[in-house]
């Protein structure tokens, strides 16, 4: 079938009237800035135009719901950054609900007003995106977000004159004294540290003391707006940062990194493992 023919099937099970059909198809077709395509047949089309006939296949409905299960799963990294802002600014002109699946993090983060992340059938956090990204519930849902993803350091949970530490083999981070409330049922227990590649730092954060982990650098990887250097610590673990993209540095280098104090999330061991840095 043509485009038109596409778009117009459910239409015509429906025994729309063909004034309207031709309307409703017409108009969908200049949403979705593919008027010109019409006539032509699937075999004629590029994998985004057959993906905005598919949508518009949809729109023509006039539906309560919009359901998409990985629509750009197909299509290659370029197409599927533009279609993806196609489908946004749709959304923002049609205000329908929008039910999208998806196990690209980035489509998430940019396309919902709201995420819901699932792990084995079940929900574990419902919230927009930056509160997601910013306070994860538990380890898995940090671990999820995030390109690269949260580094993580097993550690036990101390105190020096009501100051919480975490204390790792190799370092002792001083934490927020925010978080002492919190943290004080967990004293000498084994828990798990949690920061975000962007919140660590080659140079000392104003104002933060005790914070620092001396690391070797394994690889550096230019990204243009950033490089994200991956490290080891002196006991073995592997972690990443984000640091300027012109900064000189190279393999093997012996640097400390500074952990942002103030950005650090403290989860309970195991993969669900809560995050009980946040409030209660």
């Amino acid at each position: 079938m043509t485009v038109f023919q596409n778009m117009a099937f459910g239409l015509k099970l429906r025994k729309h009237p063909r004034a309207e059909i031709k309307k409703r198809v017409e108009d969908a077709a200049k949403l979705l800035g593919i008027e010109q395509l019409l006539k032509r047949k699937p075999k004629a089309l590029s994998g985004g135009q057959r993906q905005r006939v598919a949508v518009g296949r949809a729109i023509v409905q006039n539906p309560k719901a919009f359901l998409f299960d990985e629509p750009l799963s197909n299509l290659d990294a370029k197409l599927r950054v533009t279609t993806r802002a196609e489908l946004k600014l749709l959304h923002h002109r049609l205000q329908t609900t929008t039910i999208y699946v998806t196990h690209d993090q980035a489509e998430a983060m940019t396309l919902g007003d709201r995420i819901c992340v699932m792990y084995d059938g079940v929900i574990q956090q419902v919230a927009p995106p930056m509160e997601v990204y910013d306070r994860p519930v538990n380890k898995f849902v940090a671990g999820f977000l995030g390109t690269p993803p949260m580094n993580f350091f097993g550690g036990r949970i101390d105190f020096e004159q009501d100051v919480p530490k975490f204390v790792i083999s190799d370092a002792k981070i001083t934490l927020s004294k925010q978080l002492k409330d919190n943290l004080i049922a967990y004293r000498g227990k084994e828990m798990v540290l949690g920061i975000r590649p962007e919140h660590l730092s080659l140079v000392p954060i104003k104002g933060q003391s005790g914070n620092r982990i001396p690391a070797t650098v394994d690889v550096v990887e230019p990204l243009g707006d950033r490089m994200d250097v991956y490290l080891t610590s002196k006991s073995d673990r592997r972690f990443i940062a984000n640091i300027a993209p012109h900064i000189e540095i190279k393999v093997d280098d012996v640097v400390t990194m500074y952990i942002d104090i103030e950005r650090v999330h403290i989860f309970e061991p195991g993969e669900m493992g809560r995050n009980i840095s946040l409030a209660t």
